[in-house]
């Protein structure tokens, strides 16, 4: 009787709490209220297509990030070219903690009821075609630290009650058609240029045109002017040649106390403008702060070693559990510009399946970033480690890290290609969910450089033919990574491991295509697994690596086609073309394959670091 009270205790709760998530016709608010944003938007890429109004719940579905009780955190759709408008619904995802819908071609009103959304942190709609006045609901956003609207059509005046948002840090209202006065703002960092008609400050009474700012800066610290009288005649056209020459020598004057003081300035990597910036949803740490939660560095602390640099586990004084990572060469990495503005594009790349970066420390010499700690370490650690990873986890691991770099591929603004995908990169959570690290840290090493880089970053095994030849690198890079990967998860090895234990150095792959036109997989298959696996995903997966790996980038499928094969849809096609292609391909304009791969698998062939991340970071 006392299991059955339980029992009926525990199922009570289960239904409130299920229900607390349902609309009166019993449908999830969450995909009810996503439901309503696509339909009133145009998706021209089908980007939107696996939203589905019958899901339980949204959580798998492209562009959005649910937290660990599965509430919808982010939404995440930029660069898409969406057109339509934004519905009010989105007012009904209230834990929503990140919106990027930059870039696109989205019109109308700004609903006012994002207002609604109590937990937001971040909220990008630039460059869009959004008009209409500047809701002043969004003062209601009490904890949103970046807001950027700018490059849309927006009018009338800027809502004062903006001024009372105390969180919020970094606000870009240029090029749209403001007018009015300027608030005093309490963010530190604001742009307001591109409004032809909009004035300085509150006290000019007929200011349209008066006081255009020529650059984004704070003007809360600026001296306020006073109203001038309107001069007549040849007075007035004095004293516009007199205030003309004065903006333009205080301009100069600002720009040389910037470099003389080397002040913090933001460099917008779409423009190549500069601004200030402050990181708005990032914590910037004391060094000291690091260094006592590392116990000053400490090699007992050091949970990982790499091309990057080394990262130590910490232990912060609210308690909380942290990675650190410490750059190499911290003073060489760039300036504070570069340095700034690379970290804020990493920090907007948000997925459940991305190492999400809770904040920074710069000093004169050092660049340390500061991370979730993974209690599970990399997949490549828990592959050497016991219990073994089971077949069904290192399938989910697969998924799982190609859904994340789907999203650095193809829904981050800019886009980013990781350039190290490896088992020792992906990370493992709680759950042994997959997650991607180091993403982004190549670029912030090469910052301005070409897609075509002058020094190679990788791990030897798993670098792609053409970026170990030419340098040349591109999401195509990431795919051949990523073939590499399954086939870690399936050996159990690093990929340069398993291709010796073969004796085959130097024709990894071909050896993995001959055992499996032999029909041998068995004998590549991590023995841990002892023989508890399905041989025909084994033979699939097997298929989609080697689809992955194929010589030249263009025959390598996109990240988007490979979740798609992993969830079982398109792979016999495309590999029965694969396969008619190499019957029909002309082996005379072909390097032999050992030529091709031989570079892939010699240490001593390159002067490639590689990287091993192993353990939790």
């Amino acid at each position: 009787m006392r299991q059955f009270f339980l029992g009926f205790i525990a199922f009570f709760f289960l239904c409130n709490s299920s229900a607390a998530l349902l609309t009166p016709d019993g449908v999830n608010y969450e995909v009810q209220a996503l439901m309503d944003i696509k339909d009133s938007l145009r998706d021209p890429h089908g980007v939107l297509d696996n939203w589905d109004r019958n899901a339980v719940d949204p959580c798998s579905w492209a562009m959005v990030s649910c937290s660990s009780e599965d509430r919808v955190v982010s939404l995440g759709i930029p660069s898409q070219g969406l057109y339509g408008t934004l519905s009010p619904s989105i007012g009904n995802l209230t834990n929503l903690q990140t919106v990027l819908l930059q870039n696109n071609n989205i019109s109308g009103h700004i609903p006012a009821e994002i207002g609604k959304l109590s937990k937001l942190q971040t909220l990008d709609l630039s460059v869009n075609h959004f008009r209409g006045r500047i809701p002043s609901s969004l003062s209601h956003l009490k904890i949103l630290h970046y807001l950027r609207l700018n490059n849309n059509s927006l009018s009338g005046e800027i809502p004062l009650s903006l001024a009372d948002m105390s969180q919020l840090t970094f606000l870009d209202l240029s090029y749209n058609n403001l007018s009015g006065p300027v608030p005093r703002f309490q963010a530190k960092t604001f742009s307001v240029v591109g409004n032809p008609q909009i004035c300085a400050t509150a006290s000019e009474k007929d200011c349209y045109g008066i006081a255009q700012l020529p650059l984004s800066f704070n003007v809360n610290n600026s001296a306020s002017p006073q109203a001038a009288q309107k001069p007549k005649g040849h007075a007035k056209l004095a004293l516009a040649l007199g205030s003309s020459c004065l903006l333009i020598c205080g301009f100069g004057f600002i720009l040389w106390w910037r470099y003389k003081h080397k002040r913090q300035m933001f460099f917008d990597v779409k423009d190549r403008h500069y601004e200030d910036v402050c990181l708005g949803n990032l914590k910037r740490f004391h060094f000291r702060e690091l260094q006592s939660a590392t116990n000053n560095f400490s090699t007992k602390n050091i949970i990982g070693k790499g091309g990057f640099g080394i990262v130590y586990k910490g232990h912060l004084s609210d308690g909380s559990i942290v990675a650190v990572k410490r750059l190499k060469d911290g003073n060489a990495i760039g300036g504070e510009i570069q340095f700034q503005t690379e970290v804020e594009m990493i920090s907007l790349a948000v997925h459940r399946n991305l190492l999400r970066l809770n904040g920074f420390c710069m000093t004169a010499t050092e660049r340390l970033l500061v991370y979730p700690y993974m209690s599970n370490g990399s997949v490549a650690s828990r592959l050497k480690a016991k219990p073994a990873l089971d077949w069904g986890t290192r399938k989910r691991i697969a998924l799982g890290a190609a859904r994340g770099l789907i999203y650095l591929h193809e829904q981050c603004d800019p886009k980013i290609i990781h350039r190290d995908v490896k088992a020792a990169n992906i990370l493992l959570d709680d759950c042994c969910e997959a997650i991607v690290g180091d993403f982004g840290l190549a670029k912030l090493l090469d910052h301005r450089d070409s897609h075509v880089t002058t020094a190679v970053r990788g791990t030897v095994g798993h670098i792609a033919p053409e970026y170990l030849s030419t340098g040349q690198s591109s999401e195509k890079t990431d795919v051949y990574g990523f073939g590499i990967l399954l086939l870690e998860l399936i050996t159990g090895q690093r990929a340069l491991d398993f291709g010796k234990a073969a004796n085959q150095k130097g024709v990894m792959l071909d050896w993995v295509k001959k055992i499996h036109q032999e029909k041998k997989l068995e004998i590549m298959v991590d023995k841990d697994l002892k023989n508890e696996y399905d041989r025909i995903e084994l033979d699939e997966i097997v298929q989609l690596a080697l689809l992955c790996t194929q010589f030249l980038p263009n025959q390598r499928p996109r990240m988007s086609e490979v979740v798609r094969m992993l969830e079982g849809d398109g792979l016999a096609e495309k590999w029965e073309a694969s396969q008619r292609a190499d019957s029909t391909r002309s082996r005379g304009n072909e390097f032999s394959s050992s030529e091709r791969y031989s570079d892939l698998t010699d240490d001593s062939s390159l002067l490639v670091q590689a990287m091993e991340l192993s353990g939790p970071r």
